[in-house]
């Protein structure tokens, strides 16, 4: 093989089809035109784990510390959203959410939240009881904050969207399964025995991301422990008008069982978050015990479990008792019962932890040679996509334009050849 341009088949190979690497194929397509880039997705269709088993909430941001990545991508990425959603004729709704308390410990903390929205330049009103009824009128509090600016979206549709609008070339049914990387470029080989150069690789591989690091080479510094979410469908869905949220526990990446009237008009009811047997577990029956070796062997997840197992005994208990998650939603919805709650769908969290068992809480995006890894990027991913995609064909563009400079042409070969 020559090392002429036409030895590639790409310029830029993107690994995952969930709405992160969609919007990254979607980018660079936008900001560099004539850009060849190829997406590999190794289900049969895009947004098949993360990206279309989540309450499709559009966050609006309050909850993230201002300056990090989380903070600027979701305020500016929820209002990103609402116009894609608008122009592409996606189904969607900016409703607001209320933020409420129930406790008298919870209210500096609630108090907290209307600073931080403000510094995240996020309309916020605070409610006292009477005014909480105006919007939700079963839903009791000491106090609340209304969050203008949060709404419901469909992300498999935004995803799919994203696939055409892109002009990319998407690939599904094509599992990565070998990375060479050497100084000419990339190559690749999938579970198909198809293999494609690239002159750059850009890793958003979600609950596999690591994997995929470690194929390319390289050396993440964490790993993913999935967390798997429960959720429960209301059967009186006009017990809510819109989106109910308690306060957050700061010490945790998780916003507590919530209350999400979708746009199907349906009221999802969760998460409850327990660790998952498998990184695609969506039940306790499914276990992959590769899976959970790796999350066994990390350090990190034995830093997790002493540090937090009351946490953790807690959403235990509310995933294998009814009564027990019925309660906790009781705390924001005195009305709902057991009779109330359905079983739906449950959702995985592909969760960065690093070796000293620290959650990361921001998202996570390394650089290597001609490689962009994507590592963290659970909730509110969906809703920053659009600035996410952004950064990273940012980052990758450069990794092209150092290539070009330094590398203008070299022989390479595929894995295993």
């Amino acid at each position: 093989m020559t090392a002429s341009g036409r030895s590639f088949d790409c310029d830029v190979l993107v690994v995952g089809g969930g709405i992160v690497g969609l919007s990254a194929a979607y980018a660079l397509m936008r900001s560099a035109p004539g850009t060849r880039v190829t997406v590999l997705e190794k289900e049969r269709g895009p947004a098949r784990h993360q990206t279309g088993r989540n309450s499709g909430v559009i966050h609006s941001g309050i909850y993230y510390r201002p300056g990090s990545l989380k903070a600027r991508f979701a305020v500016r990425g929820a209002a990103e959203m609402v116009k894609f959603c608008a122009e592409y004729g996606i189904d969607h709704q900016v409703t607001g959410k209320l933020i409420v308390a129930t406790e008298r410990e919870e209210l500096p903390r609630l108090h907290a939240l209307v600073q931080r929205g403000r510094e995240n330049g996020i309309p916020v009103r605070e409610l006292g009881p009477a005014q909480i009824a105006e919007y939700e009128p079963e839903v009791r509090g000491l106090a609340a904050i209304h969050v203008g600016t949060t709404g419901v979206c469909d992300y498999g549709a935004v995803a799919a969207q994203l696939a055409q609008a892109s002009d990319a070339d998407v690939r599904y049914g094509e599992e990565v399964t070998a990375v060479d990387r050497r100084p000419w470029g990339v190559a690749v080989r999938t579970a198909s025995g198809t293999v494609v150069r690239a002159r750059a690789l850009v890793n958003c591989a979600g609950l596999h991301c690591d994997r995929v690091a470690r194929l390319a080479g390289d050396d993440p510094g964490m790993r993913i422990v999935p967390f798997r979410g429960e959720y429960y469908e209301l059967t009186r869905p006009g017990l809510v008008r819109g989106l109910v949220y308690p306060v957050p526990d700061p010490a945790f990446p998780f916003l507590g069982v919530h209350l999400t009237r979708g746009i199907d008009g349906g009221v999802h009811v969760g998460p409850n978050a327990v660790p998952a047997l498998a990184r695609e577990g969506y039940t306790w029956s499914a276990v992959r015990p590769l899976d959970l070796a790796e999350t066994l062997r990390w350090p990190g997840s034995w830093q997790i479990a002493r540090r937090h197992w009351r946490y953790g005994a807690g959403e235990l208990h509310r995933s294998l008792s009814k009564r027990a998650f019925t309660q906790a939603v009781r705390r924001l919805l005195p009305a709902v019962t057991e009779d109330d709650l359905r079983p739906a769908p449950a959702g995985v969290r592909a969760q960065a932890v690093l070796r000293d068992g620290t959650l990361a809480d921001d998202f996570l995006i390394r650089e290597a040679p001609r490689t962009v890894h994507v590592l963290n990027a659970p909730s509110p991913a969906a809703t920053a996509s659009l600035p996410i995609g952004r950064e990273v064909a940012r980052r990758a563009l450069e990794a092209l334009k150092e290539d070009r400079v330094h590398h203008p042409g070299a022989p390479g070969r595929a894995p295993g050849r």
